[in-house]
């Protein structure tokens, strides 16, 4: 397996910009997530990084060698596709088999790698089956085993369980990362699906409209996300934002939430105008004694929690709540907030203006 470092790698088609100069490293044996909603330019960095497409600059190293500008076949990588891609007319065994034949090795040490790969994948009792029969998760079995047979430096993944349905989606999500622990293997993959990112991710990097908005591990995204586009399209439901105007100093300040005053720590750098304070859902408490208020819009079961859409004079947000809590809608409640998850944004440019809890953000009346 092997490290794989993109330096300022950027890729132009035509007039349109679909990746603005990305750099990051993905360490050996990590399982490194791409993520990003439609266009962001995720596809067309991890096909970058296979060689399936060239990028227009930049650099890109796999196992400390320069390939930017090399073909997929002279990087010895596998690739599985979101539609599986098998060829039809060969049954599993065959399909699987398929990179070891057409690099001439013997039969003998195809049939005991082709043996070896089923084992692991479970798929031992339909290597003679035709794959036009397989259910889907069957068939994505079979392509993993077609992309892993040949022990290849990195493999690259492009939505693969994105045909599969919800339930099933989540079994193979498990199947996949207790596949990529067994076999230490270095893995790029692409999804849109944020829980699956977080759920399967050494480190994730998160994309919009090209650029690369964090690079991280998955609860300092969460956590603290860097923008808040990263804080919108990480969490169900996402942070909240109140917005206001304020003044931030580097000594410390106040700003004022309403009828509500905000002790802003020494930590923040600082900051004029238009802010927004960024809590999350679950970090919201429902306080009756609490000087900021809100009232009650909507309610939504979940089973075990509640979600609760509230009205404020900054704007709605949502609590996540115990769901044996007794709220009904058009109540008026008090609101408080942990002040270790608060994160600040510059609400123009969306950059969080702290990125640690180095002090608590104090709400007093």
């Amino acid at each position: 397996m092997a490290q794989i470092h993109i330096e300022n790698v950027r890729k132009d088609f035509g007039s349109f910009n679909a990746v603005k100069s990305s750099t990051f490293t993905i360490e050996d044996g990590e399982f490194f997530m791409l993520l990003g909603p439609s266009g962001c330019g995720k596809t067309t960095t991890l096909r970058m990084m296979a060689g399936l497409e060239l990028p227009t600059s930049g650099e890109i190293y796999i196992d400390g060698e320069e390939v930017g500008q090399k073909p997929a076949s002279q990087r010895d990588i596998a690739f599985v596709f979101q539609m599986f891609a098998l060829y039809p007319h060969m049954n599993v065994g065959k399909n699987i088999s398929y990179p070891l034949r057409c690099q001439g090795m013997s039969k003998a040490a195809v049939k005991k790698k082709v043996g070896e790969i089923a084992e692991i994948l479970g798929i031992t009792d339909i290597l003679n089956t035709p794959v036009g029969g397989l259910s889907g998760g069957d068939r994505q079995r079979v392509a993993l085993g077609r992309a892993i047979v040949r022990d290849p430096k990195a493999f690259f993944m492009d939505e693969p369980l994105g045909a599969l349905d919800a339930e099933f989606r989540e079994h193979m999500s498990e199947e996949l990362r207790a596949l990529h622990d067994r076999m230490s293997a270095t893995t790029v993959y692409v999804t849109h699906d944020q829980l699956e990112a977080m759920q399967m991710g050494d480190k994730i990097v998160v994309m919009n409209h090209g650029s690369v908005e964090q690079f991280g591990v998955p609860q300092d995204i969460y956590d603290w996300p860097a923008t808040k586009f990263v804080a919108q399209f990480i969490g169900s439901p996402p942070m909240n934002f109140l917005d206001f105007n304020g003044m931030i100093g580097k000594g410390g300040s106040e700003v004022h939430l309403h009828e509500t005053t905000m002790s802003i720590p020494k930590s923040i750098d600082g900051a004029n105008g238009a802010l927004s304070f960024g809590v999350r859902p679950e970090h919201v408490r429902l306080d009756d004694a609490a000087p900021y208020r809100g009232r009650v819009k909507a309610t939504e079961y979940l089973g075990t929690t509640q979600i609760v859409t509230l009205e404020t004079a900054n704007g709605d947000l949502k609590a996540r709540v115990a769901s044996s809590d007794k709220v009904t809608v058009g109540d008026q409640t008090g609101l408080t907030f942990d002040p270790r998850t608060i994160t600040l944004f510059d609400a123009e440019t969306g950059a969080a203006l702290r990125s640690q809890a180095n002090e608590g953000v104090l709400i007093h009346g």
